[in-house]
C-alpha cells in the first residue's frame, strides 16, 4: 500500500484538541495508558493462540519494552503482542468506536479539563500520548501476517494521519513518541522506571528497560544493551495476602479502574473445593456516570489460570452488584470459554454465588461495625449505590434476608440511615407492622396528610422516595416477622395502638356522616371508588388512598413517566369529618350547586397533596375562583 493521508473521525479531532490543549496535569499518565494497551495486545495474542499456536511465531515469551533516545528526543513502547494490520491501524487509531467518547468530553469541564486521569476511563488511552508528544509513529505487524504486511501509522495529532505498508520482521507494535519541547524530564531511566513502578507494577507481563549503571570515569550513568524487568510481573491476586500491603491493593485498584479515589473496601480470597478460584473484589467510593445504564456491560475481569479472558464477565456478578470492580481467576473454566458458555456453566454459577456472598459480607462488615470510620464508609456507600442494591431484593431471593438488613431509609424520625432493625427496635408496644409511605420526594413524604395520625401518636413511618422502592416493595413483604404496611393503602388499622374510645368515636362519626358520604359518592362517581370517613387525618380535610392489592398512585405515575401503561384503578377518598371545610360541605342543602364544585375541589386538593397531577387544571382553577367569589 502506497502512503495514504486520511482524516480523523470528527470526534477524534475534538478529543485530540482537548488532549493537546487541556490535559496537562499528571502528564505521566500517558505511559500507564500505553503500557496497559501493550499488555492488552499481549493478552489478545495469548487468547487467539489457544486455537492457533503458530501465532506465537518464534517469540513464545510475551513482553513489553520501554526505551528512550535522548538525542532524538523519543520514547519507544514496544510489545510482541497481537499487532495491527493496515486496516486495523486505520480503524482503531483513526476512529473511536466506543460510545464513551462524548461522555468523556462532557466530563472535561471546569477543573476537570486539566485532569488527565479521566482519559483511561473511556477507552481512549492511546491518544494520551499527545499530552507529551507532538508526533506519534506506530509501527506494527499483526501476528500471522507476512513480514511485508507491516504498517506504519503517523500523525501530529491535528486533522490527518498517514498510513503506509512496511516490511517488519517482528510481530507486535512499536509506539514512538516524538516529545514536545519542554518534556525532556521523561528522557530518563529513573523517571520512566518510577512511572512503571507506580502504575504498572502489577501487570502480569514483564516490563523491560535497558540496564543503567554508573560510570566513574565519565561521571554519569551509562545505558547498556542488556534488558531487565522493572515491574514485579506477578499478578497481585496470585500473591499471598500477608505479602501485600494496603497501599499495593489500592494501587492495583487504581490501575484496574483508573479511579484515583481509594476504594471503600476490598476482599482477597482463594476459594477451594468443588470449584477453585481466586477473587480480588473492590467496592468503589464513587458511582460511575453510567451506573443506571443496566444495558451497559459491567462485571469483573475474568482470568483462567492467569490467562486474561474478558474485561466484563457480567455472568460472574449479579446485575445489582454491577458497581463491584475486581478480578476473578478460575482454575476450572476452559481457556476458550465464551459468553454463552459462561451463562450455562455450573462452575460459573458457583463462582457467582460465592462472589455475591463475599461482597455482601464486605458490606455487612461496614454496616455492622462499631467503628465510626466504617459507619461513615457505609453511609457513603449507601448514598452512592443504595438504590442499586435495592434491585437485589427482587432479583436475588436467596440473599433477600441479608439484603433487607443492609437497606437504609429516611423516616419521620431521621432523614437518612434508618435500617429495618433500627425501626423495629423503636416500635411502640403493641405495634405489629412496619409502616411506610412512598412519594416522589422526601418533602412530599414528610408532609403527606396520610401521616397525620401516626405523627399524633408518635409512630415512626419509613419514607421511601427512590424510584426503585415501589418495585422493591412488590417483592419484600416482611422483616423478621413484622409485615410491611403502606399508610396509603386500605383503611388505617393501628390495632392495639388505637384505644376503644377512639374506635367508638370513629364508628359514630361514620354513621352520622353517612348522608354526606352518599352525596359525595354520587358527585365523585367517575373519580373515586369509594368515599369514607377516616381516622388517619388530623389537620387535613381529605386524602386519597388505594385498596389493598391495588397499585399506588405513585407507582402508576412512575409507569406512565416510563412510557408504560398503568391499570385504571380509582382511589378511595377519605374525609376528616371534624375538619371545618368538610363540615361546611355537609351543611350545604340538598341540590346546592356549590356541593359538586366543593366535592371536586376536595378531591383535587387531595390528589395534589399526594403528588398527583390534575387532568384538567383549568377546571380546578375555575371552581376555586367560583368558591372564593361565593
Amino acid at each position: 500500500m502506497e502512503k495514504q493521508t486520511l482524516s480523523f473521525q470528527a470526534e477524534v479531532k475534538q478529543l485530540l484538541h482537548l488532549v493537546t490543549h487541556s490535559l496537562y496535569s499528571n502528564k505521566e499518565i500517558f505511559l500507564r495508558e500505553l503500557v496497559s494497551n501493550a499488555s492488552d495486545a499481549c493478552d489478545k495474542l495469548r487468547f487467539e493462540a489457544l486455537n492457533d499456536a503458530s501465532l506465537f511465531e518464534d517469540q513464545p515469551n510475551l513482553e513489553i519494552r520501554v526505551g528512550f533516545d535522548k538525542e532524538a528526543r523519543r520514547i519507544i513502547i514496544s510489545d510482541n503482542g497481537i499487532g495491527l494490520s493496515a486496516q486495523e491501524a486505520i480503524d482503531h487509531l483513526g476512529t473511536i468506536a466506543k460510545s464513551g467518547t462524548k461522555e468523556f468530553m462532557a466530563k472535561l469541564d471546569g477543573d476537570k479539563a486539566r485532569d488527565a486521569n479521566l482519559i483511561g476511563q473511556f477507552g481512549v488511552g492511546f491518544y494520551s500520548g499527545y499530552i507529551v508528544a507532538d508526533r506519534i509513529t506506530v509501527e506494527s505487524r499483526r501476528a500471522g501476517l507476512a513480514a511485508d504486511q507491516g504498517v506504519r501509522w503517523s500523525s501530529e495529532g491535528t486533522g490527518d494521519f498517514e498510513v503506509e505498508t512496511i516490511t517488519r520482521e517482528r510481530r507486535g507494535t512499536d509506539i514512538i513518541l516524538h516529545l514536545r519541547e519542554g518534556e525532556d524530564e521523561f528522557l530518563s531511566t529513573w523517571k520512566l522506571k518510577s512511572i512503571v513502578g507506580k502504575y504498572s507494577d502489577h501487570i502480569s507481563l514483564p516490563v523491560l528497560m535497558r540496564k543503567e549503571s554508573w560510570d566513574a570515569e565519565k561521571g554519569e550513568n551509562v545505558v547498556s544493551d542488556d534488558w531487565e524487568p522493572v515491574n514485579k510481573a506477578a499478578a497481585i491476586w496470585t500473591r499471598s495476602k500477608s505479602d501485600i500491603t494496603d497501599a499495593e491493593y489500592k494501587a492495583f485498584y487504581e490501575q484496574l479502574t483508573y479511579d484515583t479515589t481509594a476504594p471503600l473496601a476490598y476482599t482477597h480470597n482463594r476459594v477451594e473445593g468443588r470449584t477453585e478460584y481466586t477473587q480480588l473484589l473492590y467496592i468503589p467510593a464513587k458511582a460511575p456516570f453510567d451506573l443506571w445504564n443496566r444495558d451497559k456491560r459491567g462485571g469483573v475481569k475474568l482470568y483462567v489460570k492467569r490467562v486474561f479472558i474478558m474485561d466484563d464477565a457480567e455472568a460472574l456478578m449479579p446485575v445489582y452488584l454491577r458497581f463491584v470492580k475486581g478480578v476473578i481467576d478460575s482454575a476450572d473454566l476452559p481457556l476458550n470459554v465464551s459468553r454463552e458458555l459462561l451463562q450455562e456453566s455450573r462452575d460459573v454459577r458457583a463462582i457467582r454465588e460465592g462472589s455475591t456472598k463475599r461482597v455482601l459480607s464486605m458490606l455487612e462488615s461496614l454496616a455492622d461495625s462499631e467503628s465510626a470510620d466504617d459507619k461513615a464508609k457505609y453511609a457513603e456507600f449507601w448514598k452512592q449505590f443504595g438504590a442499586v442494591l435495592k434491585e437485589g431484593v427482587g432479583e436475588d431471593h436467596a440473599n433477600q434476608e441479608r439484603l433487607a438488613k443492609l437497606l437504609r431509609f429516611a423516616s419521620t424520625q431521621a432523614d437518612e440511615g434508618v435500617s429495618f432493625a433500627d425501626y423495629v427496635s423503636r416500635m411502640k408496644e403493641g405495634q405489629e407492622a412496619i409502616y411506610y409511605i412512598t412519594a416522589e420526594t422526601l418533602a412530599a413524604a414528610k408532609n403527606s396528610p396520610q401521616l397525620e395520625i401516626f405523627k399524633k401518636k408518635g409512630i415512626e413511618v419509613l419514607l421511601f422516595t427512590d424510584r426503585v422502592d415501589e418495585w422493591m416493595l412488590s417483592h419484600l413483604f416482611e422483616f423478621e416477622g413484622k409485615s410491611l404496611q403502606s399508610v396509603a393503602k386500605g383503611a388505617v388499622d393501628l390495632g392495639k395502638l388505637q384505644d376503644e374510645e377512639e374506635k367508638k368515636q370513629a364508628e359514630a362519626a361514620a354513621e352520622s356522616f353517612k348522608p354526606t358520604l352518599d352525596r359525595l359518592k354520587t358527585a365523585l362517581a367517575s373519580r373515586a371508588k369509594d368515599v369514607r370517613v377516616t381516622t388517619r387525618l388530623v389537620d387535613s380535610p381529605a386524602c386519597l388512598v388505594v385498596e389493598e392489592g391495588d397499585m399506588s398512585g405513585h407507582l402508576a405515575r412512575l409507569l406512565k413517566q416510563a412510557g408504560q401503561s398503568a391499570p385504571n384503578s380509582q382511589p378511595v377518598l377519605e374525609v376528616n369529618a371534624e375538619h371545618a371545610l368538610v363540615k361546611k360541605l355537609a351543611a350545604l342543602p340538598e341540590g346546592a350547586a356549590q356541593f359538586d364544585d366543593l366535592a371536586q375541589v376536595l378531591f383535587d386538593n387531595a390528589l395534589l397533596a399526594e403528588g398527583g397531577q390534575l387532568e384538567d387544571p383549568a377546571a380546578h382553577v375555575k371552581r376555586i375562583q367560583a368558591l372564593i367569589l361565593g
